[in-house]
């Protein structure tokens, strides 16, 4: 016994109480407080009730112990332990069971919970599988397709549902040990004895093969789902023990997996990317009413996400058509919303009712803590919105850009209230997307800074830090390792074998099919706005042009790099298409060559990471884990290889740097290392090394 896991007689009844906020992570000295606690319960009384203090039962393990070596004793021996007791042992649930919490009530002989409790076992998602024994006692009790779809999604399950699949023996509303303790009582009184969970019949069989393919393809590279199925699988065709010990086996296998380690990097990095040391001591300012300027596809996102999170919302569009079509816009978003159940109706009526607003006038926005403008991407027109907003908005109001590229210094030039003026960058969709970068000028002040990731995390957002350039993080890096897309295309690859390898690579799609989705018309306007500066090295090719000036934008007309059906968002090859690049190679002397998709990826993800460093050596980013967030949040970067610069230090910087002086014979201006890449693999070091330096 020790002072995080507390034991109290209540009368026959020993409760062992886990105290170790904030979410009672199973650390070694609750793992310990609960081999003791067991053992003393078993000479005092007639009943154990295992419950949790504070907001949960137990959230899963301690993050802190991850990448450390085990200490004794290991959970699989706390949970077999607790099975194994000769009295009946009672899990009392509220707030959340995950992971090992799950487990340890799973070797509960009964389960009792609180309504608003929920399960899961969500270890997928750091690319390991339960090991504890989740995987071969869920299945008894839910059957194996339940089980299957639970272990491979990672889901949390509320307790109605995880009464009915047979996880949860009782729900009661009251307080966690209270309704625990009756349980276990009224059990004494009816005679009831331990029912181990190992004891229960194995699952029937299922087509465990099918379950692995599709886990395989939905987890697009990605191998722990996959990896579970066979370890379900295990608790329907082998004996209990047997089991465990298959279980334990693929759990092993997966520790030691490079995608376990992605996908921890990338659970550190998103909490640790909003620990910023200038923040600290620094209070936000309040925000309870948002205005938004422009209603399109952006601004109607902006505020439908604003307004799913309880703000009151006030939108300025141009005319009275286009407020009608902003404000349908919106409502539909919502009324998806409500589809999906993440709305009630009520809500939607009283969103519609109080607090959502469509005018013309920029005086709906005097009273507004917070306005976004979210017009077109042109300089010119966000400094003229900036002009007229500046003496409506009331002092203190916070006037955010959501600029793709623009530099938010000038758009601030503008404002007699500079320290007011930040970039709020959302993705498009907005009330779908989860980064957002914010951009911090010159002048911004601390406060705008902190009101901007705590308006993050009420939006649900991921909020990620940037200086600014054109393009800030996420989009400057884009437009390097798209540049090397485009360089391939023109020496020989095509769009199509470049999307298929990055699809293979683990994206959600390849940079052509990504066009097609934003529509060509805004990489046109991007290259034409960087024409004047451009450096008269650079290789850009004119297919690109050539495809917008024939009116192919992508899914919206139907034809871009792809053809397009109508209804239908899975684009076709076009040979179109192949011939035109095939024309441009012509034309500029170039015979082209065959790419390997290894080659592909190689040279896409090489260029991506040399930007990265460029990025955080420039203090655009702070760190190398901002920039593996925003691509991991913002871009599709497959999360189970932690992000790009998490994948340079596994693949090994100096041989990222081979990479470049190999693919710089052939281009000498595009393919220049950076000087931090250059220094860190010089040094034997890696971008995680900076990480961890950084002060937060």
């Amino acid at each position: 016994m020790n002072d995080v896991v507390v034991c109290d007689l209540q009368g026959d009844v020993a409760v062992l109480r886990i105290q170790n906020p904030p979410v009672n992570a199973l650390s070694q000295a609750v793992r310990q407080g609960l081999m003791d606690g067991i053992v003393w319960a078993e000479q005092k009384a007639r009943a154990v009730l295992i419950v949790g203090s504070g907001r949960t039962f137990i959230a899963g393990a301690d993050i802190s112990e991850f990448g450390k070596p085990p200490r004794d004793p290991w959970l699989p021996e706390v949970c077999n332990r607790i099975e194994a007791s000769p009295i009946p042992v009672v899990a009392s649930l509220h707030g959340t069971a995950l992971g090992g919490g799950l487990e340890v009530a799973l070797a509960a002989h009964y389960r009792i919970a609180v309504p608003a409790a929920k399960v899961g076992l969500p270890e997928v998602n750091l690319g390991i599988l339960p090991g504890a024994g989740g995987t071969q006692r869920l299945p008894r009790l839910t059957g194996a397709e339940a089980a299957l779809e639970m272990i491979t999604s990672g889901r949390h399950v509320p307790a109605a549902e995880a009464r009915t699949l047979g996880i949860i023996d009782e729900i009661a509303d009251g307080e966690p040990e209270a309704i625990g303790l009756t349980y276990a009582r009224q059990l004494i009184e009816q005679g009831h004895g331990p029912r181990p969970v190992s004891k229960m019949a194995s699952p029937a069989p299922v087509d465990f093969d099918a379950w692995h393919d599709k886990a395989l393809k939905a987890g697009k590279g990605q191998i722990a789902p996959a990896t579970a199925v066979r370890a379900v699988q295990a608790a329907g065709e082998l004996p209990f023990a047997e089991g465990l010990a298959r279980e334990r086996e693929l759990f092993s296998g997966l520790m030691a997996s490079p995608q376990r380690e992605g996908l921890i990097h990338a659970f550190f990095a998103e909490r640790a990317v909003a620990k910023l040391p200038e923040l600290k001591e620094v209070a936000a300012r309040p925000v309870g009413t948002v205005g938004v300027i422009g209603g399109g596809t952006m601004g109607a996102g902006i505020a439908a996400s604003a307004l799913l999170s309880g703000l009151t919302v006030a939108l300025v569009e141009r005319d009275d058509a286009a407020v009608e079509k902003a404000r349908g816009t919106v409502e539909t978003l919502l009324g998806t919303a409500v589809k999906r159940g993440k709305l009630g109706e009520p809500a939607f009526a009283e969103i519609k009712a109080q607090r959502f607003t469509v005018v013309t006038d920029f005086a709906a926005l005097a009273n507004a803590d917070l306005v976004i403008e979210a017009v077109f991407e042109d300089m010119e027109v966000k400094r003229e919105v900036f002009r007229q907003l500046d003496p409506v908005a009331k002092p203190g109001a916070i006037l955010a850009t959501n600029t793709s590229y623009l530099d938010v210094n000038e758009i601030a030039a503008v404002t007699a209230r500079p320290a007011d003026v930040i970039g709020l960058h959302f993705f498009s969709p907005a009330h779908v997307m989860k980064l957002l970068e914010i951009v911090v000028a010159d002048a911004t002040a601390p406060e705008v800074v902190a009101t901007g990731f705590t308006l993050a995390k009420r939006l649900g957002k991921v909020a990620v830090r940037a200086g600014v350039c054109d393009g800030f993080i996420g989009n400057r890096i884009l437009s390097t390792y798209r540049a090397a897309a485009d360089h391939m295309v023109l020496d020989g690859a095509s769009p199509y074998q470049i999307d298929r390898a990055l699809v293979a690579f683990g994206f959600a799609m390849g940079p052509f099919a990504v066009s097609d989705l934003a529509g060509l018309d805004i990489g046109y306007a991007t290259r034409k706005r960087k024409a004047a500066t451009r450096d008269p090295r650079e290789r850009v090719p004119s297919y690109a042009d050539r495809l917008y000036e024939m009116g192919r934008y992508g899914q919206k007309t139907g034809r871009g790099y792809y053809l397009y059906s109508e209804g239908r968002r899975a684009g076709i090859e076009d040979p179109e298409v192949e011939a035109i690049i095939a024309a441009e190679r012509d034309a500029l002397g170039i015979t082209p060559r065959d790419f390997t998709d290894e080659e592909i990826q190689r040279r896409y993800m090489t260029a991506m990471v040399n930007e990265g460093a460029r990025v955080v050596e420039e203090g655009i980013a702070r760190r190398p884990l901002d920039v593996d967030v925003t691509l991991l949040y913002g871009y599709g970067f497959p999360r189970w290889r932690g992000g790009p610069m998490k994948w340079a230090d596994m693949v090994g910087l100096n041989d990222l740097l081979r990479d470049i002086e190999a693919f710089a014979k052939d281009d000498a201006f595009f393919w220049q290392a950076a000087p931090l890449l250059r220094r860190l693999a010089d040094d034997g070091r890696t971008f995680d090394e900076l990480n961890k330096q950084a002060k937060v």
